[in-house]
């Protein structure tokens, strides 16, 4: 492997970075639909938590001077796979056009803080 890597903590004390660059790679680690001002869950089901984790996602590249259109994958973790089709409507607004990263989906037996939906991104830095 070449190029150094670099590890992008988050606020929390939790043991794990919230981003690894590797050259131009971005490995963000999962995000939940967690508000930033509250440090809690929104409100209003998977739909409202997928589209806030995929804004913590986009916060993130962004301080890393990337941006959802470098999104290269997404892994989503639900916690009742029934609720794939609500997920999938609200991922689906949030990536808005025909570049859309390769993604796979896999229900979970239960995630931190109770979510419904937890979705973790490879990204690149633009050239």
């Amino acid at each position: 492997m070449t190029g150094s890597i670099q590890r992008i903590a988050g606020t929390t004390k939790l043991p794990f970075s919230t981003a690894v660059r590797v050259g131009s790679m971005l490995y963000l680690s999962g995000q939940l639909g967690i508000d930033a001002a509250t440090g809690r869950l929104v409100p209003g089901g998977i739909e409202a938590e997928t589209d806030q984790a995929l804004k913590n996602i986009e916060q993130v590249l962004l301080s890393l001077r990337s941006n959802k259109q470098h999104i290269i994958r997404c892994e989503v973790f639900l916690a009742d796979f029934e609720e794939f089709a609500s997920m999938n409507k609200a991922y689906a607004n949030f990536f808005d056009g025909d570049d859309l990263p390769a993604r796979s989906a896999v229900a979970v037996s239960g995630m931190a803080l109770d979510a419904r939906v937890e979705i973790q991104a490879i990204a690149c830095t633009p050239d």
